[in-house]
This record gives structure tokens, C-alpha cells and sequence, in this order.
């Protein structure tokens, strides 16, 4: 839900007024009984801000999990120390530990659409390619476009402009390469899994990485 807010502030503006999409998200968190804290603070996190409107930092941690995991955290935080202390403590109680693992990942920009069924694939391909697309699929009935890092507002912007279709998300994320993904056996999937919630749980928390998969 946070995040859902964080988004819709961050492509409409903190205005629910003037942006529907952030008018529902807030009306789905205050059905779901967010307090209305945590609502301000997910509004203000998605412009960069506290409430108070203290520029907030981000701060990325590598680090690698139990079993081989390796992981990227991002943070948007107004004290790094803290940040930085607080996700070291929660990753060396866990058995890991904070070391670089950027290498094992790629970084990239990454757009989601929402549902529609007017827009596939084929149509448009040649757009998001001319806008400077790296690749293009669906997803349970959603576009998903990769694009270079610095290039994922534009191509969002474009095919938004282009086909009306309303972005869901638009982000650059840390995918992990494929000869560095980590295969969990159903026992190591579940520590693993307490650690990355207890790193969910961190307020400063803004996204979260890790190269495994499933068996």
C-alpha cells in the first residue's frame, strides 16, 4: 500500500486533488486502515520529503543474505548513519553480511502498464523501440518495458502519450544477472525469507533486490 502511494505521489504530485491516481490510493489505504501518519509520510517519501518537507537521502546497501544471497537495498532515509546502522545490524544478526554484490546485478530501467487489452506487444514495439526501449513484454496482461537507466521517465512518457495507457510503475531497478542467480531449496527460501522481511519492515526501505529463485 505504501508503495502504491509513493508511486502515484511521485508521477501525479502529492496533490490527491489534482491526481487521481494518488485520490484512490489514498482512499484504498484508509480502507485497508493505514493511519493517516503513514499515508503522509508514503506521500511525502514518493517527492523526495519528510512531511515536514526534510529532504530525504537515498542510500543503497550491498549486501550478501544466508545461503549465498546476494542482495541490493535501497533506502531513502533524512539520517544515513542511522539507516546504514540499523540495516547492518538487522543483515549480521541474520548470518550475513554488508560487501559489495552491484557486479551480480544490471541495472535498468523498468516500466509496468496497467491491464489493458487494446495495446500488445506487436503494436507497440516499434514506439518503445524508437523511444529507446530495450525490450518490450506482457505480463498477465500488462506491458512491461526495460529501458537504459536514464532514459525510463521518457519512454514512460512517451507510450503513456502515444497509446493512453496508464503507468503503473516506472523505476530503475537491480536485476540480477543470470549466471549469478542463487537456486533456494524450500527450507533456505523460508530463512531467507524472514531476513527480507525484517528488511521490509525498516520505515527508510524503499526497494529490495536479491538474485534468488525457487526450486
Amino acid at each position: 500500500m505504501s508503495h502504491e502511494l509513493m508511486t502515484a505521489s511521485r508521477l501525479g504530485g502529492p496533490d490527491p486533488a489534482l491526481n487521481p491516481r494518488l485520490a484512490a490510493a489514498i482512499a484504498n489505504a484508509k480502507k485497508s486502515q493505514m493511519v493517516k501518519s503513514a499515508i503522509e509520510y508514503a506521500i511525502a517519501k514518493g517527492q523526495g520529503k519528510t512531511p515536514s518537507g526534510q529532504a530525504l537521502e537515498p542510500v543503497t546497501i550491498e549486501a550478501m543474505l544466508p545461503h549465498g544471497v546476494a542482495a541490493m537495498i535501497e533506502c531513502l532515509t533524512d539520517n544515513k548513519a542511522r539507516t546504514l546502522s540499523d540495516i547492518r545490524m538487522i543483515v549480521n544478526r541474520a548470518g550475513g553480511t554488508i560487501t559489495p554484490t552491484a557486479f551480480l546485478f544490471e541495472k535498468k530501467g523498468r516500466i509496468s502498464f496497467q491491464e489493458q487489452d487494446k495495446i500488445g506487444v506487436d503494436e507497440a514495439l516499434e514506439e518503445a523501440i524508437d523511444a529507446g526501449a530495450l525490450d518490450i513484454s506482457s505480463e498477465d496482461g500488462k506491458l512491461v518495458v526495460e529501458t537504459p537507466p536514464t532514459d525510463v521517465m521518457e519512454v514512460a512518457q512517451r507510450l503513456q502519450d502515444r497509446f493512453g495507457l496508464r503507468i503503473e510503475k516506472a523505476e530503475v531497478v537491480y536485476d540480477p544477472n543470470e549466471d549469478a542467480l542463487v537456486t533456494l531449496t524450500e527450507e533456505q527460501e523460508e530463512e531467507v525469507g524472514k531476513v527480507l522481511d525484517t528488511l521490509e519492515e525498516d520505515p527508510a526501505l524503499q526497494n529490495l533486490y536479491v538474485n534468488a529463485t525457487s526450486q
